[in-house]
């Protein structure tokens, strides 16, 4: 039988408010709404179809609280990670936020109502505590630290939600179980010991042989339970990855392993995120979860050491194992012998007896190369599909971010560019020039305003990058944040590689207003026209940029020249 939901019950509240579901659609046409977050959405699918259980809303101040200071809810059952719903202050005042008001949360995909939340309370909390305290230091390297810093609100919404529909899904429909499917699944096949496997990569011959070696030892059956959420920024897109998972179960006996995948917004928390994502398996019905080494580590701080030792997730897990009800099975990092062709848990392996690995890094450079990768390490099926999604990088599309003042000159080196990248051929190129898609003519524009229009370029561009195109974009950009969101934007969705490239137009003030032939300073400085940045609005340094040019030290074929060499340099061309 499957194991008991964490806390006892299965908290499905899409099942629970079945019966009221039309009666809160209708309710909530006629209430605000908080159009969710990617995080706030996956968070949100499990909150309500129980694979958070026993939550049944975003956590409380009380219960914020006593997860980051203690890893339990108020009440005292273990949880080791905040859910929260972060807002804004400018939504506090919109949406009349406040104990007992009625909050519509909407798909930000399709703007359908998924659930209402009655709100009850509204704080702020401490984001630098939350950072030390949940993934053990305040530094930006960590992914989620940086999230916190760059993304969340200031002020979380805790309180309960009652479920009007789950979220539409138009991918890999089949595998998508809630843990009353998945529970439903295991009981028809009479699994009574399943043996959870968590990944965010793809998997390998040596996942196999873990998985299936992990099941034989138990007499159990192995469920292998990828994240398709968000995940560490530059992993594999889940498409692909799922492709692959579905090439490898073919290759396990047949009856073993089954596929199913976990809508989970990661926040590579170590530790805490093996205790959470044990509590998850076991809401999904497992026996058994596999903790590997340095299990949701996100890699270096920012002194280049690992966040987390090893197996400190292990010894976390197994400090809360009387709580958490579900088997660990510690990872046994696993490696080849040719002499055998098998694989062999490391620390088996006699001294002396040769042995083969393939690095993640060693991989990467081997599909970015097309040097070949050999059939001990990885399955046909599996090379070909992440070949067929990771090019080599001669094929790789490409985003070249141009920001600086008016008439700095990045127009003119954008244009300039497009004619050299045509020349050098292999590529279609793509030119967007001005601050906004389809108008050109505007000049001034609020700081919101730039940025909205800032991101509908990068998004435009990372589709265009996704094809394989060299794409150039030239707005002003004169805010460091609507950079660092363009660049965000442009690696997590602009295709293999997340190839972008920050060119700092560092023309000075004087001279851009010096030879404006169209006298659009002149206009700003007199009040004809506002918000020209330089004029009525700050032009922030970049923090970060691959390459700083400037029109006054350098001509314009020297600058173009320079950033083909960037781009050598990175091996796209």
């Amino acid at each position: 039988m499957s194991n008991a939901p964490h806390g006892g019950v299965l908290k499905d509240l899409v099942a629970r408010d079945s019966h009221i579901s039309q009666q809160l659609k209708d309710e909530a046409e006629t209430l605000p709404d908080i159009v969710l977050t990617e995080r706030q959405l996956c968070d949100l699918e499990l909150i309500i179809n129980g694979g958070f259980s026993p939550l049944e809303g975003f956590m409380n101040e009380r219960d914020y609280t006593s997860v980051v200071d203690t890893l339990r809810l108020a009440d005292g059952v273990l949880f080791a990670m905040p859910i929260t719903l972060d807002v804004s202050k400018g939504d506090i005042d919109r949406l009349g936020l406040a104990k007992g008001a009625r909050i519509v949360l909407r798909d930000p995909r399709d703007d359908e109502a998924l659930a209402i939340i009655t709100v009850d309370d509204v704080y702020k909390p401490d984001l630098v505590k939350e950072a030390i305290q949940v993934f053990g230091a305040d530094d930006p390297a960590h992914p989620s630290v940086s999230y916190l810093r760059r993304r969340v609100q200031d002020y979380y919404v805790g309180g309960n939600v009652q479920a009007i529909q789950a979220p539409n899904h138009f991918d890999y429909v089949p595998l998508r179980y809630t843990p009353s499917e998945l529970r439903a699944h295991f009981k028809k096949l009479s699994w009574r010991k399943v043996v959870a496997f968590q990944t965010r990569n793809p998997m390998h011959r040596a996942h196999r042989e873990l998985t299936v070696r992990a099941a034989r030892q138990r007499q159990a059956n192995v469920l292998i339970h990828p994240v398709v959420g968000l995940t560490k920024p530059g992993d594999v897109d889940h498409y692909t990855r799922v492709r692959v998972y579905e090439a490898i179960m073919a290759k396990y006996p047949n009856g073993m392993g089954h596929l199913a995948l976990l809508p989970l917004a990661m926040r590579m928390a170590g530790p805490r995120e093996a205790v959470w994502h044990a509590i998850i398996r076991k809401n999904y019905g497992a026996t058994h979860f596999i903790v590997g080494r340095d299990h949701a580590g996100p890699g270096k701080n920012s002194a280049g050491k690992d966040f987390y030792g090893p197996y400190d997730a292990q010894d976390l897990v197994t400090k809360y194992r009387d709580e958490l009800h579900i088997e660990m099975v510690p990872f046994q990092m696993m490696t080849y012998l040719p002499s055998t062709d098998e694989y062999q848990p490391i620390d088996e392996v006699p001294k002396g007896v040769q042995t083969l690995d393939i690095s993640g890094t060693e991989l990467r450079r081997r599909l970015k190369t097309g040097a070949p990768i050999p059939d001990w390490f990885s399955y046909d099926a599996v090379v070909k599909t992440l070949r067929e999604s990771y090019p080599p990088r001669t094929q790789q599309g490409f985003v070249l971010f141009l920001s600086g003042l008016h008439n700095s000159g990045k127009d003119k080196i954008a244009k300039a560019l497009q004619v050299s990248l045509n020349e050098q051929g292999g590529r279609s190129v793509s030119l967007l020039l001005g601050e906004t898609i389809g108008d050109e003519s505007k000049l001034g524009y609020t700081p919101e305003e730039r940025h909205q229009n800032t991101q509908t370029i990068a998004s435009v561009a990372a589709e265009l990058a996704r094809a394989g195109a060299a794409v150039i974009v030239a707005p002003i950009a004169p805010q460091d944040h609507t950079r660092e969101a363009a660049k965000d934007l442009i690696t997590h969705q602009g295709g293999a590689g997340g190839n972008f490239f920050m060119i700092n137009v560092a023309t000075p003030l004087e001279h851009c207003e010096r030879t404006d032939r169209r006298g659009v300073y002149a206009k700003a400085r007199s009040g004809e026209i506002f918000g020209l940045p330089g004029v009525d609005q700050e032009f922030e340094a970049p923090s970060f940029s691959d390459l700083t040019v400037d029109v006054t030290s350098q001509t314009v074929p020297e600058i173009v020249h320079s950033i083909i060499l960037l781009l050598e340099t990175n091996s796209l061309l």
